[in-house]
C-alpha cells in the first residue's frame, strides 16, 4: 500500500508531502484547485509519460517520491528481489523532470529505466481515470478487462508468445516452400562457383607470398649477376676486402708488440673481418638458392593469373578468394537438403500451431468460467446504480480458423439489457452517457475486488451521477476500502461523506504565484467541506445538519 507521497515544483504544488492513511481516502476541493494533481503525480512515480510542462514554473525539476510498504504483495517483493532491489519490505520510487522535458527514475535509490517504474507501478496501484468509460466501447477494453477479473493476464501472454511463435514458424515454412525454385537455382550456381574455386583451392594470404617470389624470380639473373660482382669484391676477388682487411690486421697486431695503445683499434677490425667473413659467406648461400628453373616460374605466374581471374569474375579482392570460398560453401550447405529441411520446418509450424491451439483452448475455458460470474456481479454492482432493470452479460463469440489471432480463440463483448423484454445489445447501442458512465463505475468496482494491487485511485469516476445514486457509489467504495487502500478524487458530497480520511485541495493566488496545498480535515472541518458541497458558497445551519447526516449514514 501506498505510505507516503513527497511532491516538490509539480505543476502548481511548490512542496506537499502527506502520509497515506489505509482504507478509504476522499480527495476533494473546488473546480480548478487541483484535485487530480496528486493522482497525476502519482502517476509519474509509476512511469507515466512526463514532458516539461510538469515542472513548477521558474523551478530547475519537478520530484516526486512515493513510498509503499510491500509486506503484504508477494508479485511485487519478488520482482524486487529478482533485482536486488529489496529493502526490509519498503519500496520507494522517485522521479525527478528536468524543467527540459529530460527525466530520471530511482527504485530504493537505484537509477532504473522508466519501463522498470510502470512493470512494477502495476503491481502496486491501478489507477481509473473519469474517461474510461469511453474505453468501454472498444472490444479490446472487454477482453482486458475480463483476463484481469479472471487472474488470467499470464495465460494470455502465453497465448500471445504461443500465436507469435506459430506465425514466425509458419512464415519460415511458406517463404522455403515458395521459393524452392529459386533456392534450387541458386544452389546450381554455388556448386558450378565452388567448383572453380576447387581448382584453385585459394589459401589465406598466400597470394602475397606467391607476388613476392614471383617478383624475385622476375630479376634473378640480374641478382645472379650483381650478386656475384658483390661476392668478388667481397670474399672471392684477388685481392678481396677480406684479404685486405687481414693484411690490415697483420700490421695492427706487429704495431701492438711496441704500442699497447693500439689495442682497440686491433679489435675493431679484427670485428670487422668477422663480419666480412659473414657477410661473403651469407650472400654465397643465397646466390646458390636462386633457381633459374622456368618451370617452377610458370606454376607462379599460372596460380597469380588464376587468382586475378577469378577476383575479377567474383568481383572481389583475389585476397579475399579463400574467404569467399568458404562463405559459398556454407551458404550451400545450408540449402542443401531442401526436401528434408522442408519436412523439418513444416513440422516445427504444425507443433507451434498445436502449442498455441492448447494454450489458446485453456485459456478460453478460463474466460468461459469466469465469463458468467463477472456478468452477475457487474449486473450487482450496477442496479442499485439506478438501473434496476439492467442484466449485463459478457459474450463470447468463437472465431474461425482463420480469424485466430494473439488474443486466442473467440471475441470478447459487453452487453447489456438495460429494461427487462429488451434484447441484450452491446453498450454502444443501448446506453445513454449517463447509463455508461454508471456501467463504468460498476466494472471497475467489480474488477477492482479482485484485484491483487493492494492501492486503487478513482479519479472522477462518478462524474454524471447524482443523488441516491451517487450515495450508493460511495458505499460501493468504502466496502472496497475494507479490503484494499482507497483513494477517491470526487465533486459528490454523498461520496465524500463516506471517506475514512478526507483530503482538501485548496489553491492559493497571491499577486505573481499560485499554490495548491492539500490537507487532512479533522471532523468539524470535514463537515464543513460537504456542507461547502452541498450548498455552494453560502453554508447554513440546514446544510451543516444535512452535511452531519450524511457521515452519520456512512457510519452506520
Amino acid at each position: 500500500m501506498l505510505t507516503h507521497i513527497n511532491i516538490r515544483n509539480f505543476a502548481i504544488v511548490e512542496q506537499l508531502d502527506l502520509d497515506i492513511p489505509n482504507k478509504l481516502t476522499v480527495v476533494t476541493g473546488e473546480t480548478g484547485a487541483g484535485k487530480s494533481i496528486m493522482i497525476d503525480a502519482l502517476g509519474l512515480a509509476l512511469g507515466n509519460r512526463a514532458d516539461s510542462g510538469s515542472v513548477r514554473h521558474s523551478a530547475d525539476k519537478a520530484e516526486i517520491l512515493a513510498t509503499f510498504d510491500v509486506h503484504n504483495n508477494p508479485a511485487a517483493r519478488s520482482w524486487l528481489q529478482a533485482r536486488d532491489l529489496d529493502a526490509d519490505h519498503e519500496c520507494i520510487l522517485r522521479r525527478v523532470i528536468a524543467a527540459d522535458g529530460r527525466s530520471r527514475a530511482y527504485i530504493n535509490g537505484t537509477p532504473s529505466p522508466i519501463q522498470s517504474l510502470k512493470e512494477l507501478g502495476e503491481m502496486l496501484v491501478s489507477i481509473h481515470g473519469q474517461h474510461e468509460h469511453q474505453a468501454l466501447l472498444r472490444r479490446d477494453t472487454h477482453r482486458l478487462l475480463l483476463d484481469e477479473f479472471a487472474g488470467l493476464n499470464q495465460q494470455a501472454k502465453a497465448v500471445a508468445d504461443a500465436f507469435r511463435h506459430w506465425q514466425t514458424a509458419q512464415q519460415a515454412f511458406e517463404h522455403f516452400r515458395d521459393h524452392a525454385k529459386e533456392m534450387q537455382d541458386r544452389a546450381d550456381l554455388l556448386r558450378f562457383q565452388i567448383n572453380e574455386l576447387d581448382e584453385l583451392k585459394p589459401v589465406a594470404g598466400e597470394l602475397a607470398t606467391l607476388e613476392a617470389e614471383h617478383k624475385k624470380l622476375s630479376n634473378v639473373e640480374s641478382l645472379l649477376s650483381r650478386g656475384q660482382q658483390a661476392l668478388t669484391g667481397l670474399s672471392e676477388g684477388d685481392p678481396s676486402l677480406v684479404d685486405q682487411t687481414h693484411s690490415v690486421l697483420h700490421l695492427l697486431k706487429d704495431m701492438l708488440d711496441e704500442d699497447p695503445g693500439l689495442k682497440e683499434m686491433t679489435e675493431l677490425v679484427e670485428s670487422a673481418r668477422i663480419q666480412l667473413d659473414e657477410a661473403g659467406t651469407s650472400l654465397r648461400h643465397y646466390l646458390d638458392s636462386l633457381d633459374l628453373d622456368p618451370e617452377h616460374y610458370q606454376t607462379l605466374d599460372s596460380r597469380i593469373a588464376a587468382y586475378f581471374h577469378l577476383g575479377r569474375k567474383h568481383r572481389v579482392d583475389p585476397q579475399q578468394l579463400a574467404e569467399l570460398w568458404h562463405e559459398l560453401q556454407t551458404e550451400l550447405d545450408a540449402i542443401d537438403g531442401g526436401e528434408e529441411k522442408l519436412a523439418k520446418l513444416e513440422q516445427a509450424a504444425e507443433a507451434a500451431r498445436t502449442a498455441y491451439l492448447a494454450a489458446a483452448t485453456k485459456l478460453s475455458k478460463g474466460r468461459a468460467k469466469e465469463a458468467k460470474k463477472l456478468g452477475k456481479l457487474i449486473t450487482e454492482k450496477v442496479q442499485p446504480l439506478g438501473m434496476p432493470g439492467a442484466e449485463f452479460q459478457v459474450d463470447l463469440q468463437p472465431l474461425s480458423t482463420e480469424q485466430y489471432s494473439a488474443n486466442g480463440l473467440e471475441t470478447v463483448e459487453f452487453i447489456v439489457r438495460t429494461n427487462p423484454g429488451q434484447p441484450a445489445k452491446p453498450l454502444n447501442k443501448v446506453a445513454s452517457g449517463g447509463e455508461l458512465s454508471r456501467i463504468s463505475l460498476a466494472i471497475q468496482v467489480a474488477c477492482a475486488a479482485k484485484t491483487n494491487v493492494a492501492t486503487l485511485v478513482f479519479d472522477e469516476v462518478d462524474v454524471g451521477i447524482g443523488g441516491g445514486v451517487a450515495q450508493i457509489v460511495g458505499q460501493l467504495l468504502r466496502e472496497l476500502g475494507h479490503h484494499n487502500q482507497v483513494m477517491c478524487v470526487t465533486h459528490l458530497p454523498q461520496v465524500a461523506a463516506q471517506g475514512h480520511t478526507h483530503l482538501h485541495v485548496n489553491k492559493q493566488t497571491s499577486k505573481n504565484q499560485t499554490h495548491t496545498d492539500i490537507a487532512k480535515l479533522s471532523q468539524d472541518e470535514k463537515v464543513a467541506e460537504i456542507a461547502r458541497m452541498l450548498g455552494g458558497l453560502k453554508i447554513s445551519e440546514q446544510t451543516l445538519a444535512h452535511a452531519r447526516e450524511l457521515i452519520e449514514e456512512s457510519q452506520a
